[in-house]
């Protein structure tokens, strides 16, 4: 197995690791707000964090330069102040599969929050418990099969994320070129045997994950 594969499959899993963190947290937040709150926008902001579901991964990565480019809405403010963009970074991979992974768990999440029996909500509240120790000790545990799928899901999407991190990151050998990106690289240079080698391994790596997170739900049930 050569240098340029072990890099580009260890990118992969820490841009994935890292973006999945940020998935869960802004995620089951999110999640929780469009389960359990009533608000002007709420609606506006499910379709935001939906889009992501629908649209092009190149669309997706168009409005991430658009937004954290180094002339970016974001990104210009970013450069002037500390001299550095995210350009070309492996944290826009982290960026760009964060985007993309985060609508997978709002989904799964708020589905799995929305099943938890209304009447088990209530009687904690009778008890005289407060909406946060609520939330921690009944509704997420309740909900925890539908956390854990949706982790999963994202850290699986994360991990396969291409397009837009092509767009924002590049494919910089060494640096940015995350699996998915070496696969591509492989197959355009018309180097088959590292392309098959690469494809099997992601292939099997992720089976792998996805078999022992299936187990591991089934224990939580």
């Amino acid at each position: 197995m050569g240098d340029s594969l072990l890099f580009s499959l260890k990118l992969s899993v820490q841009v994935a690791t890292v973006a999945t963190v940020f998935v869960v947290i802004v995620g089951l937040s999110a999640a929780y707000l469009l389960s359990r709150k009533n608000f002007l926008g709420k609606e506006l902001l499910d379709i935001l964090l939906t889009l992501p579901l629908v649209l092009p991964p190149t669309v997706i990565g168009y409005y991430l330069i658009v937004l954290f480019g180094r002339n970016g809405l974001l990104g210009q403010y970013m450069y002037t102040w500390t001299g550095w963009s995210i350009m070309f970074t492996w944290y826009a991979a982290v960026l760009a599969s964060f985007v993309v992974a985060l609508p997978l768990m709002v989904k799964t999440t708020r589905a799995a929050i929305e099943s938890v029996d209304e009447n088990l909500i209530n009687a904690s509240y009778t008890l005289g418990h407060s909406e946060w120790w609520t939330a921690l000790k009944v509704i997420l545990p309740l909900a925890r099969k539908g956390i854990i799928a949706g982790t999963i899901l994202s850290f699986a999407r994360a991990m396969g994320e291409f397009g837009a991190t092509l767009m924002l990151a590049g494919n910089l050998p060494g640096k940015t070129n995350t699996m998915p990106l070496a696969i591509y690289s492989a197959a355009a240079s018309g180097d088959r045997s590292e392309a098959n080698t690469m494809v099997l391994l992601f292939t099997l790596i992720s089976g792998l994950f996805l078999y022992l997170a299936n187990k591991l739900t089934k224990r939580v049930i």
